[in-house]
């Protein structure tokens, strides 16, 4: 059976004007185009479907059992094309984001709000974590879109992570005591003898923090050890020690006094990634745009921050 969508609106059509000509004027075709049709669904269904006696259209019985199908799959074909057309419309839809915390106490809040803004009908889901985990989240198809950490090695090749954002770690030190050094610069070397606020297992910055260290052969007197991302400063704000942090992370954080390290200093690159063999749905490229946007806003990224 070769059934046809239009076919049924014009079955609809007929039926609603009990008149051949009254339904091809209110679907807008010719008459001899809309009898056309209503011919061939009737060949094609295999009964007729209307009688056409002395100048009146009635349904027959096959007509009368197909009227309520043919009412609900033209009531469905038009809410699917709603449906369809407000995502397409960003209307409505949903973005998983994930990100890093140091971006989603920083970054992440700025570009969602404007985003909100825009889409108010768009659902935003945010996932906090690790690179790797944000990593294996976006290739298992948790989330559409993340903010990571480049790592040097570089990502999967499943993943498309677009470098945007080049940031400087800096020292957190509390501000109402004294600085962790008399120079402008805080020396690496230093953390051999400073106590040091560190993150738990796996966490992007304890990897980069301790590579360094190793490299430079110091080992760091742990202060306080194993937290995350808010932990870690409210630590360093009862004065327990300092950090090694994203500039980022200190820009509304009047009880916390950022300290450059020395030269070369350490960098570390921010990307967002997505599937590379996805094409990203339409709420979520939207977001990617906004995210793209925001970066080259003047005054949008702090100190220490640069879009690449």
């Amino acid at each position: 059976m070769d059934m046809q969508l239009q076919q049924l609106r014009y079955f609809l059509a007929v039926v609603e004007t009990r008149h051949f000509t009254q339904a091809a004027e209110a679907v807008g075709v010719a008459q001899p185009t809309l009898s056309k049709q209503i011919h061939t669904l009737e060949a094609s269904l295999g009964a007729p479907l209307f009688d056409r006696e002395r100048g009146s259209v009635t349904l027959t019985v096959a007509g009368e059992a197909l009227l309520p199908m043919a009412q609900r799959m033209v009531a469905d074909a038009d809410a699917a094309m709603v449906a369809v057309g407000d995502i397409a419309g960003l209307r409505r839809g949903e973005v998983r984001l994930g990100a890093t915390p140091s971006l989603c106490s920083s970054l992440v809040p700025a570009v969602l709000r404007t985003f909100r803004g825009a889409h108010p009908g768009i659902r935003l889901h945010v996932s906090e974590g690790g690179s790797s985990d944000l990593s294996a989240d976006l290739l298992d198809h948790r989330l559409d879109l993340a903010l990571i950490v480049r790592p040097e090695q570089g990502v999967d090749p499943a993943l498309d992570a677009l470098p945007i954002l080049a940031e400087n770690l800096v020292i957190a030190s509390d501000a109402a005591g004294p600085p962790p050094t008399i120079s402008p610069h805080f020396e690496l070397t230093q953390l051999a003898h400073t106590p040091l606020v560190m993150f738990r297992a796996g966490y992007d910055l304890r990897d980069v923090t301790l590579e360094a260290l190793r490299q430079a052969g110091i080992t760091p007197r742990f202060a306080v050890e194993g937290g995350e991302m808010d932990a870690v400063l409210a630590f360093v704000e009862a004065g327990l020690g300092v950090a090694v942090v994203p500039s980022i992370v200190l820009a509304n954080r009047p009880l916390l006094r950022a300290t450059p390290l020395a030269a070369p200093g350490l960098r570390r690159t921010i990307a967002l990634a997505h599937r590379r063999r996805s094409v990203l749905p339409h709420a979520a490229a939207a977001l990617r745009s906004q995210i793209l946007a925001h970066i080259t806003v003047e005054g949008a990224l702090p100190e220490g921050v640069t879009v690449l």
